[in-house]
This record gives structure tokens, C-alpha cells and sequence, in this order.
């Protein structure tokens, strides 16, 4: 049996758990005051996921850069291998918030979206 101290951040309380888990399976959780904090303790010692949130270049916007961010949750250990593309990603303004920016990122079935307007350059 192994044991691990965490944190929950599913709420402000941030109760103190402690996860055993024998053989890298999640045995069980105490600590938690709520139901989420088990759940957020079980899926962070067996399948951790993350939001992405970053800038792709802009040709022809107001800015040089334009934030983005994953629409749904990552696992976290595809969130570097994800930045790495977004770095040759580059988006032509005008672009909304909301729009997509790369469609299913490295086939992991996230889309990746503008997370402001970014209006053109006027000349």
C-alpha cells in the first residue's frame, strides 16, 4: 500500500486528503469533505488532466498574439507535446472569441479556441 497527500481544489476549502492506493490502483480517499474532492482524488492519481490555456501568433491583427484555450480538459501529460504545436500554429485576424483555432489537437479529441476577439489591422 501506497499513500499520497493532496490538496482538493474543487472547492475554497481545499481539504487535505490523503489517497491510498495499492499496485497503482486508487484504493480509497479520506479527508474530503464532499464527494467532488473524492472524485478529483482519484482521477489525479490515475488519469491527471489539465485546461490549456496559451497565444498562437496573429497575422494581421492588433496584437502579435491571440490567447487560446482548450475546450475541454487534457491529460496532463499531453499538455507540453499540445503547446509544442500551437507554437507553429498561426491564425489570420479577424478571429471571435469562441472560434476554433485547431480542430481535435493531436487527435485527442480537444478542440483549441480563441479565447478573445482579435480585430484586423485597418490600413
Amino acid at each position: 500500500m501506497e499513500t499520497k497527500v493532496m490538496n482538493c481544489i474543487m472547492c475554497p476549502m481545499g481539504c487535505e486528503m490523503t489517497v491510498t492506493m495499492e499496485h497503482g490502483k486508487f484504493i480509497s480517499v479520506t479527508g474530503n469533505t464532499c464527494p467532488r474532492g473524492a472524485k478529483y482524488a482519484e482521477q489525479e492519481v490515475t488519469d491527471p488532466k489539465r485546461m490549456l490555456t496559451t497565444t498562437v501568433r496573429v497575422h494581421g491583427g492588433l496584437l502579435p498574439l491571440l490567447p487560446v484555450v482548450s475546450a475541454d480538459v487534457l491529460p496532463k501529460g499531453r499538455v507540453k507535446d499540445c503547446v509544442d504545436c500551437l507554437r507553429r500554429v498561426e491564425v489570420q485576424a479577424p478571429v471571435q472569441a469562441g472560434d476554433v483555432v485547431v480542430k481535435d489537437i493531436l487527435g485527442l479529441g480537444v478542440d483549441i479556441l480563441a479565447s478573445r476577439d482579435m480585430e484586423s489591422v485597418v490600413s
